[in-house]
Protein backbone atom coordinates (compact mmCIF):
# COMPACT_ATOMS: atom_id res chain seq x y z
CA UNK A 1 0.00 0.00 0.00
CA UNK A 2 1.36 3.42 -0.95
CA UNK A 3 2.21 5.73 1.94
CA UNK A 4 2.48 9.40 0.86
CA UNK A 5 5.65 11.24 1.77
CA UNK A 6 4.62 14.67 3.13
CA UNK A 7 8.08 16.08 2.45
CA UNK A 8 8.21 15.18 -1.24
CA UNK A 9 6.22 16.26 -4.29
CA UNK A 10 5.14 13.17 -6.23
CA UNK A 11 5.89 13.32 -9.94
CA UNK A 12 2.59 11.75 -11.04
CA UNK A 13 0.25 12.92 -8.31
CA UNK A 14 -3.36 12.60 -9.50
CA UNK A 15 -2.38 11.31 -12.94
CA UNK A 16 -4.14 8.34 -14.53
CA UNK A 17 -1.69 6.01 -16.24
CA UNK A 18 -2.37 3.07 -18.52
CA UNK A 19 0.35 0.42 -18.71
CA UNK A 20 0.06 -2.06 -21.56
CA UNK A 21 1.83 -5.34 -20.90
CA UNK A 22 1.12 -4.78 -17.22
CA UNK A 23 1.46 -8.45 -16.35
CA UNK A 24 5.16 -8.61 -17.25
CA UNK A 25 8.21 -7.64 -15.24
CA UNK A 26 8.74 -4.25 -16.92
CA UNK A 27 5.07 -3.39 -16.65
CA UNK A 28 5.00 -4.39 -12.99
CA UNK A 29 8.16 -2.46 -12.13
CA UNK A 30 6.74 0.62 -13.87
CA UNK A 31 3.42 0.28 -12.06
CA UNK A 32 5.16 0.08 -8.68
CA UNK A 33 7.11 3.26 -9.38
CA UNK A 34 4.08 5.10 -10.78
CA UNK A 35 2.02 4.24 -7.71
CA UNK A 36 4.82 5.47 -5.48
CA UNK A 37 4.74 8.74 -7.42
CA UNK A 38 1.02 9.26 -6.76
CA UNK A 39 -0.55 7.86 -9.92
CA UNK A 40 -3.71 5.86 -10.42
CA UNK A 41 -2.71 2.91 -12.59
CA UNK A 42 -4.65 0.72 -15.00
CA UNK A 43 -2.85 -2.45 -16.08
CA UNK A 44 -3.75 -4.11 -19.39
CA UNK A 45 -2.51 -7.48 -20.60
CA UNK A 46 -3.73 -10.40 -22.69
CA UNK A 47 -2.55 -12.87 -20.00
CA UNK A 48 -5.32 -12.87 -17.40
CA UNK A 49 -3.33 -15.00 -14.93
CA UNK A 50 -0.24 -12.78 -15.05
CA UNK A 51 -2.42 -9.68 -14.83
CA UNK A 52 -4.20 -10.92 -11.72
CA UNK A 53 -0.88 -11.83 -10.10
CA UNK A 54 0.55 -8.39 -10.89
CA UNK A 55 -2.43 -6.58 -9.42
CA UNK A 56 -2.35 -8.75 -6.31
CA UNK A 57 1.35 -8.17 -5.77
CA UNK A 58 0.88 -4.39 -5.98
CA UNK A 59 -1.83 -4.49 -3.29
CA UNK A 60 -2.93 -0.89 -3.85
CA UNK A 61 -6.43 0.57 -4.13
CA UNK A 62 -5.10 2.86 -6.86
CA UNK A 63 -4.46 0.03 -9.32
CA UNK A 64 -7.01 -1.79 -11.48
CA UNK A 65 -6.72 -4.06 -14.50
CA UNK A 66 -8.40 -5.07 -17.73
CA UNK A 67 -7.71 -8.14 -19.86
CA UNK A 68 -7.13 -7.20 -23.49
CA UNK A 69 -5.14 -8.33 -26.52
CA UNK A 70 -3.06 -5.34 -27.66
CA UNK A 71 -3.18 -6.52 -31.28
CA UNK A 72 -7.00 -6.57 -31.44
CA UNK A 73 -8.55 -3.19 -32.22
CA UNK A 74 -11.81 -3.80 -30.36
CA UNK A 75 -9.87 -4.80 -27.24
CA UNK A 76 -7.68 -1.70 -27.35
CA UNK A 77 -10.67 0.59 -27.86
CA UNK A 78 -12.38 -1.19 -24.97
CA UNK A 79 -9.40 -0.54 -22.70
CA UNK A 80 -9.63 3.17 -23.37
CA UNK A 81 -13.37 3.13 -22.64
CA UNK A 82 -12.70 1.26 -19.39
CA UNK A 83 -10.10 3.81 -18.26
CA UNK A 84 -12.43 6.73 -18.93
CA UNK A 85 -15.36 4.96 -17.28
CA UNK A 86 -13.31 4.30 -14.14
CA UNK A 87 -11.35 7.53 -13.84
CA UNK A 88 -12.81 10.08 -16.23
CA UNK A 89 -9.42 10.92 -17.70
CA UNK A 90 -6.15 9.52 -19.03
CA UNK A 91 -2.77 11.25 -18.72
CA UNK A 92 -0.07 8.70 -19.53
CA UNK A 93 0.08 5.68 -21.83
CA UNK A 94 2.92 3.17 -21.59
CA UNK A 95 2.97 0.87 -24.63
CA UNK A 96 4.87 -2.14 -23.35
CA UNK A 97 3.76 -5.15 -25.40
CA UNK A 98 6.71 -7.42 -26.16
CA UNK A 99 7.91 -11.00 -25.88
CA UNK A 100 10.72 -13.34 -26.90
CA UNK A 101 11.91 -13.38 -30.51
CA UNK A 102 14.04 -16.19 -31.91
CA UNK A 103 17.24 -15.12 -33.61
CA UNK A 104 17.72 -16.62 -37.06
CA UNK A 105 19.23 -15.72 -40.44
CA UNK A 106 16.66 -14.11 -42.69
CA UNK A 107 16.67 -17.18 -44.96
CA UNK A 108 15.57 -19.29 -42.00
CA UNK A 109 13.25 -16.83 -40.28
CA UNK A 110 9.83 -18.32 -39.62
CA UNK A 111 7.16 -16.28 -41.43
CA UNK A 112 4.56 -16.78 -38.69
CA UNK A 113 7.00 -15.58 -36.03
CA UNK A 114 7.92 -12.59 -38.16
CA UNK A 115 4.24 -11.68 -38.47
CA UNK A 116 3.67 -12.15 -34.72
CA UNK A 117 6.65 -9.93 -33.92
CA UNK A 118 5.32 -7.11 -36.08
CA UNK A 119 1.81 -7.55 -34.69
CA UNK A 120 2.90 -7.35 -31.04
CA UNK A 121 5.52 -4.64 -31.45
CA UNK A 122 4.09 -2.48 -34.24
CA UNK A 123 0.36 -3.11 -34.68
CA UNK A 124 -0.12 -2.90 -30.91
CA UNK A 125 1.65 0.48 -30.75
CA UNK A 126 -0.36 1.75 -33.72
CA UNK A 127 -3.63 0.73 -32.06
CA UNK A 128 -2.80 2.20 -28.66
CA UNK A 129 -1.86 5.49 -30.31
CA UNK A 130 -4.92 5.49 -32.58
CA UNK A 131 -7.38 4.94 -29.75
CA UNK A 132 -5.33 6.40 -26.90
CA UNK A 133 -4.87 9.83 -28.44
CA UNK A 134 -8.63 10.16 -28.73
CA UNK A 135 -8.97 10.20 -24.95
CA UNK A 136 -5.52 11.27 -23.70
CA UNK A 137 -5.59 14.64 -22.02
CA UNK A 138 -3.74 17.62 -23.46
CA UNK A 139 -0.23 17.74 -22.05
CA UNK A 140 -0.13 13.96 -21.64
CA UNK A 141 2.60 11.50 -22.50
CA UNK A 142 2.94 8.34 -24.58
CA UNK A 143 5.95 6.16 -23.77
CA UNK A 144 6.72 3.32 -26.17
CA UNK A 145 8.97 0.50 -24.94
CA UNK A 146 11.18 -0.50 -27.87
CA UNK A 147 14.72 -1.88 -27.78
CA UNK A 148 18.27 -1.43 -29.05
CA UNK A 149 17.33 -3.20 -32.30
CA UNK A 150 15.32 -0.08 -33.10
CA UNK A 151 18.55 1.93 -33.34
CA UNK A 152 20.94 -0.64 -34.81
CA UNK A 153 20.79 -4.07 -36.42
CA UNK A 154 22.59 -7.37 -35.96
CA UNK A 155 22.75 -10.46 -38.10
CA UNK A 156 19.92 -12.81 -37.20
CA UNK A 157 17.71 -10.08 -35.73
CA UNK A 158 15.70 -9.21 -38.84
CA UNK A 159 12.25 -9.52 -37.29
CA UNK A 160 13.13 -7.60 -34.15
CA UNK A 161 15.02 -4.90 -36.04
CA UNK A 162 12.21 -4.42 -38.54
CA UNK A 163 9.61 -4.13 -35.78
CA UNK A 164 11.59 -1.81 -33.52
CA UNK A 165 12.68 0.47 -36.37
CA UNK A 166 9.01 0.68 -37.33
CA UNK A 167 8.17 1.69 -33.75
CA UNK A 168 10.60 4.60 -34.02
CA UNK A 169 9.13 5.79 -37.31
CA UNK A 170 5.61 5.54 -35.94
CA UNK A 171 6.63 7.39 -32.77
CA UNK A 172 8.16 10.27 -34.69
CA UNK A 173 5.09 10.70 -36.86
CA UNK A 174 2.68 10.54 -33.92
CA UNK A 175 4.85 12.95 -31.93
CA UNK A 176 4.40 15.61 -34.61
CA UNK A 177 0.66 14.97 -34.84
CA UNK A 178 0.20 15.20 -31.07
CA UNK A 179 2.48 18.19 -30.44
CA UNK A 180 -0.23 20.87 -30.93
CA UNK A 181 -1.97 19.34 -27.90
CA UNK A 182 1.32 19.35 -25.94
CA UNK A 183 1.26 15.54 -25.89
CA UNK A 184 4.76 14.09 -25.85
CA UNK A 185 5.54 10.80 -27.60
CA UNK A 186 8.87 9.04 -27.14
CA UNK A 187 10.49 5.62 -27.30
CA UNK A 188 12.71 3.92 -24.74
CA UNK A 189 15.36 1.50 -25.93
CA UNK A 190 16.51 -0.91 -23.21
CA UNK A 191 19.27 -3.37 -23.81
CA UNK A 192 18.95 -6.87 -22.36
CA UNK A 193 16.73 -6.82 -19.27
CA UNK A 194 16.69 -9.47 -16.55
CA UNK A 195 13.08 -10.69 -16.79
CA UNK A 196 10.99 -13.83 -16.90
CA UNK A 197 11.37 -15.01 -20.46
CA UNK A 198 15.17 -14.66 -20.28
CA UNK A 199 15.47 -16.82 -17.16
CA UNK A 200 17.51 -19.98 -17.56
CA UNK A 201 19.57 -18.79 -20.53
CA UNK A 202 22.75 -19.40 -18.53
CA UNK A 203 25.88 -19.14 -20.67
CA UNK A 204 24.02 -17.14 -23.33
CA UNK A 205 23.16 -14.42 -20.81
CA UNK A 206 26.76 -14.34 -19.56
CA UNK A 207 27.99 -13.97 -23.12
CA UNK A 208 25.66 -11.00 -23.69
CA UNK A 209 26.86 -9.42 -20.43
CA UNK A 210 30.41 -9.44 -21.82
CA UNK A 211 29.24 -7.29 -24.73
CA UNK A 212 27.68 -4.66 -22.46
CA UNK A 213 30.16 -2.02 -21.25
CA UNK A 214 28.48 -1.91 -17.82
CA UNK A 215 28.81 -5.69 -17.67
CA UNK A 216 25.28 -6.85 -16.87
CA UNK A 217 21.62 -6.96 -17.85
CA UNK A 218 19.45 -4.05 -16.73
CA UNK A 219 17.05 -4.50 -13.86
CA UNK A 220 13.38 -3.79 -14.62
CA UNK A 221 13.41 -1.07 -11.96
CA UNK A 222 16.17 0.79 -13.83
CA UNK A 223 14.15 0.84 -17.03
CA UNK A 224 11.06 1.92 -15.07
CA UNK A 225 12.89 5.02 -13.84
CA UNK A 226 13.46 6.05 -17.44
CA UNK A 227 9.79 5.46 -18.20
CA UNK A 228 8.91 7.70 -15.26
CA UNK A 229 11.13 10.47 -16.64
CA UNK A 230 9.30 10.46 -19.97
CA UNK A 231 5.89 10.08 -18.32
CA UNK A 232 6.36 13.01 -15.95
CA UNK A 233 6.81 16.75 -16.33
CA UNK A 234 10.55 16.24 -15.90
CA UNK A 235 10.63 15.66 -19.67
CA UNK A 236 8.28 18.54 -20.50
CA UNK A 237 10.26 19.59 -23.60
CA UNK A 238 11.13 16.11 -24.86
CA UNK A 239 9.15 14.57 -27.71
CA UNK A 240 9.97 12.57 -30.82
CA UNK A 241 13.05 11.26 -29.00
CA UNK A 242 14.73 7.90 -28.48
CA UNK A 243 16.00 7.33 -24.94
CA UNK A 244 18.64 4.60 -24.79
CA UNK A 245 18.93 2.55 -21.59
CA UNK A 246 21.33 -0.22 -22.57
CA UNK A 247 24.44 0.02 -20.40
CA UNK A 248 26.46 1.27 -23.36
CA UNK A 249 25.67 -1.68 -25.66
CA UNK A 250 24.85 0.49 -28.67
CA UNK A 251 27.54 3.12 -28.05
Amino acid sequence: MRVPDPDRRNLLEGKVCLINGGGGSLGLATAKLFLKEGARVVLADRDAVALKAAQSSLDDVNVSSVVADPTVEADVAGVMDAVIDRHGRLDVIVANAAGPVTSAPITECDVDEFDRTLAVRVRAVFLVCKHGLRVLGDGGSVVILSGVAGLRADAGAGARAAAEHAQVGLMRSVAKEAAPRRIRVNTIHPGPVAREFQAGTGDAAASVDQQIPLGRHARPEEVARSVLYLASAQSSFTTGSTLVVDGGLSA
